[in-house]
């Protein structure tokens, strides 16, 4: 089977000079889908600003750790803290917060992604990746059964389990953050050279640091991270290396193919 990437770039609407960084990368560079976070202010500017991008992926970012939750803080007391946002310990949200909670939350932004887009969305994935904890896992599979929507899957455990809901799962999913950039154009270049056959998701975090983005710890690692995805040595670089670049809605047939 030949080598399939899906590059996704994360925290679509965390900031606009994210949202902007984000489209500039799809653009001009190799980035074929986004997830986005819908709890956050902008949305509706965030839209506008996607609306030329088709056929750009969009995915749903569930947040459980950033901003403020989609329902009142008093329905999920569980999530929040004294001021009504989301407590920034993905640990305790995994471990102590209350699973009837999390999964209206997480329901309530599936239904406001599809509100304001007009669509589900392409597929699933989590800030801070907070669906590796076992009990929120559960919660977010089970939304994406109800929707009929992939989930990112970090183990090929995972992977199975997704599967096992009659949903495409990708073999692999790699991307972290760090004190330094994880991306960059030498990084990606040696990833394309060893990419095994099969369907890798990328996770990625480009964007153009702003005065909203001080909030986050990764800042400006991510126009670091944005360069390196349009660099044309990177884009140049796929056919060679025999790499399509696909989006979550090709999934299911690229997997097909392969049977």
């Amino acid at each position: 089977m030949p080598s399939f990437l899906i590059v996704n770039a994360d925290d679509f609407n965390m900031t606009e000079g994210v949202t902007r960084g984000i489209l500039e990368a799809y653009g001009r560079g190799i980035v074929t889908s986004t997830t986005v976070l819908v709890n956050l202010p902008g949305l509706e500017r965030s839209r506008e600003l996607a609306r030329d991008s088709s056929p750009l992926g969009l995915g749903l970012h569930l947040n459980l750790t950033f901003g403020p939750p989609v329902l009142p803080p008093g329905r999920v007391p569980s999530l929040v803290d004294g001021g009504g946002r989301f407590i920034r310990d993905r640990a305790r949200v995994g471990e102590a917060a209350d699973p009837s909670e999390i999964r209206e939350e997480l329901i309530a932004q599936a239904e406001r992604f599809e509100e304001t887009f007009g669509v589900r969305p392409s597929h699933l994935d989590t800030h801070h990746h907070v669906h590796r904890h076992a009990r929120i896992f559960e919660v977010v599979l089970e939304l994406a059964g109800e929707l009929g929507t992939p989930v990112r899957a970090f183990t090929p455990e995972m992977a199975s389990r997704i599967r096992n809901r009659h949903l495409p799962a990708v073999d692999q999913a790699i991307g972290d953050v760090g004190p330094e950039a994880y991306w960059t154009p030498e990084r990606l270049l040696d990833l394309l050279r060893t990419l095994p056959s099969g369907v890798t998701e990328l996770m990625c975090h480009p964007g153009h640091p702003d005065a909203a983005l001080a909030v986050s710890s990764y800042c400006a690692q991510r126009q670091v991270e944005l360069r390196a995805f349009c660099d044309a040595r990177v884009k140049d670089a796929l056919p060679t290396a025999g790499v399509q670049c696909i989006t979550y809605h090709e999934l299911a047939a690229v997997l097909a193919g392969r049977r």
